[in-house]
């Protein structure tokens, strides 16, 4: 494959870097560790679902992916409507974009955002 070696050398770099943040451990023999994908889960478990999730085809993950990223945002607008109960549409679908993209983001695409984020300071 073209360009392997280079490619080995930036993940043996990126690896390096988490392993001196401390964020992957290493096993006894010195390797890097894989990584955990749920504290709660047996290994059992999580070969499972990795073997399922290499099962499915990829128009099958797009779609389980957009079913999650808009379930998230259901939960996420229904959170900001609770703690906002008279916040307009926009005022809410503001809110939504703080979360999603940050104060600075927002006040850029959303002019009308900066009043709502000055009385939220």
């Amino acid at each position: 494959m073209p360009g392997g070696a280079p490619l080995r050398r930036a993940r043996g770099r990126k690896v390096d870097r988490l392993l001196q943040c401390g964020m992957v451990a290493r096993d006894m023999s010195g390797c890097p560790e894989r990584g955990v994908l749920s504290a709660d889960s047996s290994p059992t478990v999580e070969r499972f679902q990795i073997d399922a999730w290499r099962r499915m085809s990829p128009v099958h993950k797009v779609r389980t992916v957009d079913g999650l990223t808009r379930t998230v945002q259901v939960l996420a607008l229904a959170g900001i409507r609770q703690r906002y109960p008279g916040a307009s549409e926009r005022e809410c679908f503001l809110r939504l974009s703080v979360l999603k993209l940050g104060s600075e983001a927002t006040r850029r695409l959303y002019p009308d955002a900066a009043a709502l984020l000055e009385c939220s300071a």
